[in-house]
């Protein structure tokens, strides 16, 4: 588990920030990839993270709405030091040429790092209040692994295309010279 928090212990408003964070996490990386690559259209990697980031951003927002009606002002107790990678697709995974395949296969597996995140998580806790929340949470988790499926079983062959570096020349040396 990519966590170093003692869920036995946690309180529902720790549940409700740890479970903000997961998404912030999410959000920012999926904003970085999205960033990284660019989009040249709708349906190309660069798109995918994009709607990814909004998608996540939108669960975050609406944690954090729960969180202040129940808790208000608050100060924290779990911060993003607590987790890593719990649903954030890894660092390494994208590629400047990658399909819109393979990025719906990426965001999938991020939502099932969180679903299982949810579900480990589920066998350590005590509270019934944070066990019901994190129990929503993994359900969520669920239908999103759900609606990727879907999307995935219905991409179009052009979607596994890899982008071509128009420039690339195999014969030509990574550098053409060091000298000045």
């Amino acid at each position: 588990m990519a966590t170093r928090l003692d869920f036995s212990k946690l309180t529902l408003m720790d549940a409700l920030d740890l479970a903000s964070l997961i998404e912030l996490e999410a959000t920012r990386r999926y904003t970085e990839f999205a960033e990284t690559l660019g989009t040249r259209g709708t349906d190309d990697a660069g798109a995918v993270f994009r709607s990814m980031a909004i998608n996540e951003t939108k669960h975050c927002e609406e944690i954090a709405e729960r969180r202040q009606a129940l808790f208000g002002d608050r100060p924290a107790k779990v911060t993003l030091n607590d987790i890593f990678d719990v649903e954030a697709p890894e660092v390494g995974e994208v590629r400047w040429n990658m399909s819109a395949f393979k990025a719906y296969q990426l965001a999938l597996y991020s939502e099932q790092k969180a679903y299982a995140f949810y579900d480990e998580a589920l066998d350590h806790i005590e509270q019934p209040d944070v066990k019901a929340l994190f129990e929503e949470l993994r359900e969520e988790e669920a239908e999103h692994v759900g609606m990727l499926v879907k999307i995935i079983a219905n991409l179009p062959p052009s979607a596994e295309i890899e982008l071509e570096d128009e420039d690339y020349d195999p014969d030509r040396p990574a550098r053409d010279s060091f000298e000045a």
